[in-house]
């Protein structure tokens, strides 16, 4: 029985040092998840369960476990490199047939999609073609727009303001009864501009003049000049004295009210035909724009600009791409502006220690690990973990830890060759007695 016991040790002893080996031999590779080797006892009993033998027959394999411990996060050079500070795993996808990896080295193929070294995909979710809007329903392999990004015109986007001015009148200032002439400086107090643009990205300048008429009150007079350098009062090119709006200030210098409303202006785009010659519309004849002036005060002090932005940009090419924590594929565009392109979902496992080796750092779904909870995830919620763009996650194989393993392996397989020798030398000692 010697024989045999000893004979289970050295094959217990030899697959750990199979085990160990591979370890070793995966030290350096991304995303990989150590394993370690279990074994379980050898019993032998009778039918009847009588006369059963309290010495063990050896050992034998149980099982080898994957341990998803997490690796060490280092930083590459490649912006589309991800790695997951936490639970979960990548969902990719090659043809339809799903597989799970921890190695975030990822790249665009000619396509625009996100694939690791083999060509699988990254899935996640992805912009609807329609609406423009991430579709969170299922998770599709992830292909990103890298075209231009359309210009918006001033005062297109319905949930924002068209202009928004926040400005300190100076109420020293003298009133000033001369009809308003945008072109002689005598006849406003101040005046300040930025830049609007229309539906095809055309930058115009717009210029806002600030006269004061009556004590608390403001006239406001304003200009656009379109790329050409031509210039027209607006709203009305025919009369360019013709004020836009009142701004009305209280007692306390704080604004009361406008001709079109408290603290609220509808500055009509300048018209497509008449003087100057070749003076384009503004997003079309019809399109009109606000200027927001809540906020706008009349104090003593000089005057001063607080804040003066618009919600319009000229068209865009792409210049580069970042990954949020949250998984979520910004594009970054010459105009300034930034876009969502797609989310990177992540997905987890009840027993990820059931999953199923398929090489190449991927695994498989077994009916042991559970179904994926949630089939995709979002990164940060719940459970999952949190993403880190330009970086990779590290083997987590303890090199100093599997030596000292692999030292441990080697004498337990010097015992039981001892075991063996010894047993032989008693047969021996047997064979040799007369």
């Amino acid at each position: 029985m010697s024989f045999q016991q000893g004979l289970s040790g050295l094959n217990a002893a030899s697959k750990t040092l199979d085990v160990i080996g591979n370890n070793v031999a995966n030290t350096s590779t991304v995303g990989y998840k150590q394993s370690r080797a279990e074994f379980s006892d050898v019993y032998a009993a009778s039918l009847s369960g009588a006369g059963s033998s309290t010495i063990g027959l050896g050992t034998q394999v149980s099982t080898v476990t994957q341990q998803f411990t997490q690796g060490n996060i280092t930083a590459s050079n490649n912006p589309m490199d991800i790695a997951i500070n936490g639970r979960g795993f990548f969902r990719m996808s090659q043809g339809g047939s799903i597989s799970y990896t921890r190695n975030g080295q990822f790249q665009m193929d000619k396509n625009n999609y996100i694939v690791d070294a083999r060509g699988l995909q990254l899935t996640g979710f992805a912009l609807n073609a329609t609406t423009g809007v991430l579709d969170t329903s299922t998770p599709v392999p992830i292909q990103l727009n890298t075209g231009d990004q359309p210009p918006l015109a001033t005062g297109a986007a319905t949930a924002t303001p068209g202009v928004l001015a926040q400005l300190n009148l100076d109420s020293r200032n003298p009133i000033i009864a001369a009809a308003f002439n945008y072109q002689d400086p005598t006849t406003f107090n101040q005046s300040t501009s930025l830049a609007i643009y229309d539906s095809q990205g055309n930058p115009y300048s717009q210029t806002l003049y600030f006269k004061k008429s009556a004590a608390n009150t403001w006239d406001v007079y304003s200009t656009v000049t379109n790329p050409q350098g031509n210039t027209v009062s607006v709203p009305n090119p025919a009369v360019p004295t013709t004020a836009v709006t009142q701004l009305v200030f209280g007692t306390n210098g704080t604004l009361t009210s406008s001709s079109l409303g408290a603290g609220n202006l509808t500055v009509p785009a300048a018209p497509g035909v008449g003087s100057p010659a070749n003076f384009t519309t503004l997003s079309g004849a019809a399109i009109v724009f606000p200027v927001n002036f809540s906020g706008t005060s009349q104090y003593g002090t000089s005057f001063g600009v607080n804040a003066l932005s618009q919600d319009g940009y000229s068209s865009g090419k792409l210049t580069g791409t970042s990954i949020s924590p949250d998984g979520f594929i910004k594009g970054r565009y010459t105009n300034g502006q930034t876009k969502t392109l797609g989310q990177v979902t992540v997905t987890n496992f009840q027993n990820p220690q059931g999953l199923q080796p398929l090489g190449n750092n991927q695994w498989g779904e077994t009916s042991s690990s559970g179904n994926a909870v949630p089939v995709a995830g979002v990164p940060g919620s719940g459970s999952l973990g949190v993403l880190q763009a330009s970086a990779v996650e590290d083997s987590n194989v303890d090199l100093t830890a599997e030596l000292v393993n692999m030292i441990t392996a080697q004498r337990v397989y010097q015992a039981n060759a001892q075991t063996i020798k010894t047993q032989d030398s008693i047969m021996q000692t047997l064979v040799n007695l007369r």
